[in-house]
């Protein structure tokens, strides 16, 4: 079986990647993950999460993937103590001094995976960690699918492959950058990036074709170069040709109705390609289009098919399309024919609301009625965050994500 693994920044994520179709999720601690800026997970919401994972056959692994420091480890190994008693299924590492202390601290029945982080780009490396104990290692963004089918070739079955299919890309080696540090303090290998490769803009002082950078023509001014995201959507028979095990989503800072799109769309995908390449590629542009419902960049394949040049960056400043509104997810369906949920974005009476099914399908509806917690009508919804109640011309399921066209 091949895993779809995705990403959750929270509780509610991680149901919601479960509800979509994930086979595992990922997620942080409030310590020792590569993503300190989102929201995470709390012991006890940690706790939760592994328990509605199995409770559903799913399985639950934990980010400890920083570059640790000495003034770290016995803080590790006290976080280490503590998963014990969680019971995720596996740790993600990629410092091998983080590493020993797992070996050292955790129960047998928690598995060890090798992050990305730890730039794993030839086979000798993979057979390294499995020797050491580790049952999975994530591939370099950096490898092709031919280095990884070779690679492949010379592990065993039970030897684990995983790779990044889907999300943003690093413009650093396997994400082992210092410029964030550099530039605002913040260090990315302890899980502070703040992105500053992702937009760079750069001054023409006159028309001088392909010299700053590659278009056409450049015109004097200012350009925003964009850095496009990894989207492998349509090469689903060749990534399991490939002999990947698990196909990993990068994005535990985005929010339910990313988690929610992107698990549905690969689900369907990575089936259908498995039972039969006709049907998969018939849905492939239905795909595709659902995907681009929550990107807001333009997208590409990495490394995947060779060495990216400036087709891997935007040069015009656009987004790509234009993505879909998140207006919340289904927390309550109630007796009297409303559901209640967060609210994250605006809306009114009389819009038109989508619910997401985890079956692919897409249910349009007529927002009849808005309400307030405490039951007091409103013609619109403004104001992020409140609980607010609302009855359609259709009733949701709870856990149903809901977005604007």
């Amino acid at each position: 079986m091949t895993e779809l693994l995705i990403p959750a920044g929270s509780l509610p994520l991680v149901k919601t990647a479960v509800r979509y179709g994930a086979d595992a999720v990922y997620v942080g601690g409030e310590l020792y993950g590569l993503r300190a800026k989102a929201k995470n997970l709390t012991p006890e919401d940690m706790a939760e999460a592994v328990a509605f994972c199995h409770e559903n056959c799913r399985k639950l692994f934990v980010t400890a993937n920083i570059t640790a420091h000495n003034r770290d480890l016995a803080g590790v190994r006290k976080y280490f103590t503590e998963l014990n008693e969680i019971g995720p299924d596996a740790v993600i590492i990629s410092d091998p001094g983080v590493f020993t202390i797992a070996k050292e601290t955790l129960r047998a029945e928690i598995a060890i995976h090798i992050s990305t982080q730890a730039n794993n780009v030839n086979a000798e490396t993979f057979k390294f960690w499995y020797r050491q104990g580790a049952s999975r290692v994530v591939c370099g963004r950096e490898l092709s699918l031919a280095e990884i089918a070779e690679i492949r070739s010379e592990l065993t079955d039970d030897q684990e492959i995983e790779a990044f299919i889907h999300g943003a890309m690093c413009i650093s080696y396997s994400g082992r950058c210092l410029l964030s540090n550099f530039l605002t303090g913040r260090d990315a290998n302890l899980g502070a990036c703040t992105h500053p490769c992702r937009w760079q803009y750069a001054i023409v002082e006159e028309k001088r074709p392909g010299e700053y950078f590659p278009v056409e023509e450049n015109e004097r001014g200012t350009y925003i170069m964009n850095s496009k995201d990894l989207c492998m959507i349509e090469h689903i028979p060749e990534l399991l040709a490939a002999g990947i095990d698990s196909f990993k989503v990068e994005g535990r800072m985005k929010h339910a109705l990313y988690v929610a799109t992107v698990t549905r769309a690969y689900r369907r995908a990575i089936d259908a390609a498995k039972r039969d390449l006709d049907e998969y590629r018939a849905m492939l542009p239905e795909l595709v289009r659902e995907i681009a419902t929550c990107e807001s960049r333009e997208t590409t394949t990495g490394f995947f098919f060779g060495r990216p040049g400036s087709e891997a960056m935007s040069y015009t400043g656009d987004g790509g399309a234009e993505p879909s509104v998140y207006y919340g997810t289904v927390e309550r369906v109630c007796d009297d024919g409303y559901c209640e949920f967060t609210q994250k974005n605006k809306f009114c009476v009389g819009d038109t609301v989508t619910f997401l099914k985890p079956d692919g399908s897409n249910v349009q509806t007529e927002v009849l009625s808005l309400q307030d917690e405490d039951g007091s009508e409103m013609s619109s919804c403004p104001h992020p965050s409140r609980m607010v109640r609302m009855k359609t011309t259709i009733l949701p399921e709870i856990g149903d994500v809901m977005r604007g066209e």
